[in-house]
């Protein structure tokens, strides 16, 4: 057993569960029982909000500190969790399976970065200033924190996706409750390790784990300020109706369709481009909301295009998780594998062609693995082009000319991703500002800390990351003087 605890952490304490109820974890590669954590119910939300609003509103609570003595203590997060990086990249490995390589540079260490980044961007930071009154007098002109905030984070990158909120919210000023995602609860008692080490102060940030119905519990709680929200589009539906009734701010980071564009020049060669274009269409085993899964490529090198994408999911290394030379790993549960198995024999019923891929390694007799696979000669109209599928399924679409390649691009409900592929970087960028969504990359496709990350139309609202993300925890309040 990977690790196994009896208590929650509310209020910078280790707490007795109001339930007996527990979230056994189940390791994606091996299908073996790996943990087992109490399972919160409304009154740990209750008690969670309440310790939150306090830290939030003693007058020397966390609101209150000066910017420099939060970033001080994000540091002092930041160090816990690097110092906790080898065993919060297995956890996550060993539940979701994200192959460990790159469970160890993202689940690992990205959330390291984005604290250090946010911190830094409270050195000499003042959320305070003065304007001159167009009618005469003075403006004061504040950015307060927003309050109690909601987090809950899905199992596909939960500790990456924690960090985006918990961080922002920090260097706000706002205190938290994360909710994470039962397929991925280890790490998130991890985290709790890490932020006790820290000396966070008691109560700004409490850990709830659970399903969808506790989830829902908290965002409609009355003391909730703001609620911060990744996973599904259905799911950021839900959450969007509840707090439109309570008029509570929202930020919700959901689905994508992404179209990878492969312009008439660009560079096929896998040993130039392979490991960019996994990043971009295939990493973390398809379970990635930005990637372009949709990938578009000129009838005039159609064929070419088809073979590259074949060849190149064909030397993908499928395998456990936990092995530093696998590529492809297991879906993250049972149910999920069924779901892309389904959308894969869609596509096949609908007429698009299985070039590579569509079954279950033969030689893997346990976890919940799906080759890795193509389809060609897909509409974009077809279900498989415009369904978010989240595995390790591409579907190559033929275009015209360009336009016709951004019309089909945007043809979707989604936009968060995008990639352009090119020897030519200036037409590259001038194809990616046509292109409707949100976040996209130039022959490559890496979000940044410092840029702002998030969709538009059905792939959610607000962003996360860069300068923009601390004033997405904040209000505005005019003082007239």
């Amino acid at each position: 057993m990977l690790a196994s605890y009896d208590s929650l952490f509310i209020g910078g304490e280790w707490v007795r569960p109001s339930s007996s109820a527990r979230i056994e974890v189940t390791s994606a590669s091996t299908e073996e029982n790996i943990g087992s954590v109490p399972e919160a119910a409304e009154a740990d939300v209750d008690a969670s909000v309440a310790a939150a609003r306090r830290a939030f509103d003693d007058p020397d609570g966390w609101s209150q500190w000066e910017p420099s003595a939060r970033a001080a203590a994000m540091e002092r997060l930041a160090a816990e969790l690097e110092a906790r990086s080898d065993e919060m990249a297995l956890r996550v490995s060993a539940q979701n399976g994200m192959p460990i390589s790159i469970a160890t540079m993202l689940e690992g260490g990205f959330p390291v970065v984005v604290l250090r980044y946010l911190a830094g961007l409270l050195d000499g930071a003042t959320f305070e200033e003065e304007r001159p009154g167009f009618l005469g007098g003075t403006n004061i002109v504040r950015r307060e924190p927003i309050g109690v905030v909601g987090a809950i984070v899905p199992w596909n990158y939960p500790q990456t996706l924690a960090a985006f909120k918990y961080g922002a919210a920090l260097a706000a000023g706002c205190t938290v409750v994360m909710k994470p995602s039962p397929e991925t609860v280890l790490d998130a008692f991890l985290l709790a390790e890490a932020i006790e080490a820290a000396r966070i102060p008691a109560g700004v940030i409490n850990i709830v784990p659970g399903g969808r119905e506790l989830g829902a519990y908290l965002v409609a709680h009355r003391d909730v300020d703001k609620v911060a929200f990744t996973g599904s589009t259905a799911a950021g539906r839900r959450v969007a109706e509840t707090c439109g009734r309570l008029l509570r701010p929202v930020t919700l980071e959901l689905g994508g369709k992404s179209a990878a564009i492969v312009l008439e020049d660009a560079d096929l060669d896998l040993a130039k481009i392979g490991t960019d274009l996994f990043a971009a269409t295939l990493v973390n085993n398809g379970q990635t909301c930005y990637l372009g899964t949709r990938v578009l490529a000129p009838r005039s090198r159609y064929g070419e295009v088809v073979d590259t994408l074949a060849a190149f999911a064909s030397s993908l290394a499928v395998g456990d998780a936990l092995d530093p030379a696998t590529q492809i790993g297991p879906m993250a549960s049972q149910t999920h594998r069924d779901r892309v198995e389904g959308y894969i024999a869609k596509g096949a019923s609908d007429g698009a062609r299985l070039v590579v891929g569509g079954g279950r390694p033969r030689d893997l007799d346990h976890g919940w693995f799906v080759e890795p696979t193509v389809f060609a000669e897909v509409d974009n109209s077809a279900t498989i082009a415009q369904e978010e599928i989240f595995g390790p399924v591409l579907s190559v679409i033929a275009y015209g000319d360009v336009d016709d390649a951004i019309r089909i691009a945007n043809d979707t409900d989604y936009g968060l991703g995008g990639s352009v592929w090119t020897t030519d970087p200036e037409r590259g960028k001038d194809v990616a500002r046509r292109v409707r969504t949100g976040t996209i990359g130039i022959n490559r496709y890496l979000p940044d800390p410092a840029a702002p990350f998030g969709g538009v139309k059905a792939s959610g609202i607000g962003r996360e990351l860069g300068p923009d993300a601390i004033g997405a925890y904040q209000q505005l309040k005019s003082i007239y003087a």
